[in-house]
């Protein structure tokens, strides 16, 4: 109705902007559709021995064909290779894999667990599962996409976290966490200003926006106890990269100018301090002066993160000084020393990283460059040649010799191979444009869904950022409603009766409700039918300002 039409008039619009499909393709000769094909090819033989040898462990060990637990025992890979099944098109497995997922893995478990890999990994997984799976031909229950039997196991695996998130938060930069989009106001508001912008006023200037005497304010780790940077390195690479792509995904998926803001503020400062010829090195966050001149494979990404605020061309000229380390060695090294033009001693390998490809994809959304495309060609040859072995895809141990190592990261097919194939496929759903969207009638309402704009998390699990906006419109409705009972109860000077707002432990559930299933939770299994679940609510603001187009996102001043 007017509500979606309200809703969406602004994504049309700017979605209507497109670059000719397939312009530059052709001109190099490269024959996109097999690429696409083998990429394909290469999931499959991942995946199938995964499956084979691995299951139900986390990862595969490729060159021994087992396999071994590493973030927590939870079936990693299968998680993390959800919805890379539906952008391949196989809807059966996905909907298979749903039915093992719900059957067998268990959070209620007593490991050692990453919280943060486990958050983008796993409650990533689940939530972008929950999102897509209506798309892949799931039989979902009323109310989807506010609740549903993924969206719960993502509520409780994130709840698992929550007491370890605050030291999370901190050592690892406080961005790198799942964007706030699971369970009832899981995550509120207070919680997506980032721990670390929070610090500020206590480690350095007022916001932690740069002073004369701090130049950039970002270290790389931090004393939880006592709040002091203990690595006090300042850069775009490890440990502060999901920070800074989080705060441009975060204010574009929750239209957050302040998110905006703070990204905008980091971004003068790295230009100012970090930058040499296209290159970014690590300097000291205090004083300026160069630490490390070294890339991090892990920077990779960044190219892309400029294309999502509009600054294509120096993330293009910088994206061409990565390809240019991909083609001395056939990928990435973990460090390159940008100096001497060479590895890092004990930095050598490359684990199939996905960053500069995530970077050309979305740059070649962008673009349309026919450089990107062959980035992608180099990628899917270099990796087969080295890399894949009888069992799947082995790290590269050593990219001077091309030894081996004895692991497959779930990574490899949730990003890496993703980031390919939807590089190769410009119709892929994911890339949808908005002339294509689905209207899901809810029990709160018309829901528009799968029309474009797809956020990904720092594990490449994409976000319908329409769901935000479904999931929350009854809730306000609700208090609204609650609001104007209290004004007419105060007015009518009732003192027997109180209405309080319910707690945020569900859509339209009353005090009783939340007691009962708080019980119920406390007794059952966490796939028992009888309880009662939060659902999905997550702050939104209206798309009035910044859209992810193409790649691209448009300001107030574009």
């Amino acid at each position: 109705g007017a509500a979606m039409r309200r809703f969406l008039g602004p994504l049309f619009c700017l979605l209507a902007l497109r670059l000719p499909a397939g312009s530059g393709a052709a001109a190099r000769g490269l024959d996109v559709a097999s690429y696409r094909e083998r990429v394909r090819a290469m999931f499959y033989h991942a995946y199938e021995h995964y499956l084979e040898s691995a299951f139900p462990y986390d990862e595969l060990r490729p060159l021994t064909c087992d396999g071994q637990d590493t973030w927590g025992s939870f079936s990693l890979t299968l998680i993390d290779a959800l919805d890379t099944l539906l952008i391949l098109g196989n809807v059966s497995e996905f909907q298979r894999v749903v039915s093992v997922l719900q059957e067998g893995v268990d959070f209620d478990i007593d490991v050692n667990a990453s919280v943060f890999e486990t958050n983008i990994r796993v409650v990533g997984g689940l939530l972008s599962a929950h999102l897509l799976s209506r798309k892949a031909g799931v039989e979902v229950e009323a109310g989807w996409p506010c609740s549903g039997p993924l969206l719960r196991m993502a509520e409780e695996a994130a709840r698992k976290l929550l007491p370890g998130e605050p030291l999370s938060a901190v050592c690892h930069c406080a961005g790198d966490q799942q964007l706030p989009v699971v369970g009832d106001a899981l995550l509120d508001e207070p919680a997506q200003k980032t721990v670390l912008w929070s610090l500020g006023s206590k480690l350095s200037a007022p916001g932690l926006i740069c002073r004369e005497d701090v130049v950039e304010c970002v270290g790389n780790h931090i004393d939880v106890i006592t709040a002091k940077w203990v690595a006090q390195d300042a850069g775009i690479g490890a440990g502060v990269d999901s920070y800074f792509e989080y705060l441009v995904k975060g204010a574009i998926l929750l239209q957050d100018k302040e998110l905006m803001s703070m990204f905008l503020e980091y971004n003068k400062a790295i230009k100012n301090y970090t930058k040499f010829d296209d290159w970014y090195l690590w300097v000291q966050m205090y004083k300026g002066t160069v630490s490390m001149p070294v890339f991090q494979s892990l920077e990779a990404y960044w190219p892309g993160l400029q294309s999502l605020i509009g600054d294509v061309d120096n993330a293009m000229r910088t994206f061409l000084n990565y390809y240019t380390v991909w083609k001395q060695f056939g990928g990435l090294p973990e460090f390159y020393n940008i100096p001497q033009g060479y590895t890092v001693d004990k930095r050598e390998g490359y684990p199939l990283r996905p960053e500069l490809i995530e970077s050309a994809m979305y740059l070649y959304r962008a673009t349309r460059d026919p450089t990107l495309l062959e980035l992608g060609r180099d990628a899917v040859e270099s990796i087969e040649k080295i890399s894949k072995v009888d069992c799947g895809f082995a790290t590269i141990k050593d990219l001077r010799d091309h030894r081996l190592d004895n692991r497959m990261e779930s990574f490899f097919l949730a990003e890496t191979i993703k980031y390919l194939y939807l590089l190769f496929d410009p119709d892929n759903f994911i890339h949808n444009d908005g002339s294509d969207f689905d209207v899901v009638i809810t029990p709160y309402g018309e829901c528009v869904l799968n029309a474009g704009g797809y956020i990904f998390n720092t594990e490449a699990h994409p976000i319908d950022p329409a769901a935000l906006h479904c999931c929350r419109k009854r809730k306000e409705e609700q208090w609204e409603v609650e609001d104007l009972m209290r004004e007419f109860y105060s007015r009518k000077k009732t003192k027997k009766f109180t209405l309080k707002r319910a707690p945020d432990h569900g859509e339209g559930e009353n005090v009783k409700d939340s007691q009962d299933a708080s019980s119920e939770k406390a007794g059952e299994k966490r796939n028992s039918k009888k309880s009662s679940h939060s659902l999905l609510s997550c702050p939104s603001q209206s798309f009035n300002s910044k859209l992810a187009v193409l790649g691209q996102v448009f300001l107030d001043n574009t």
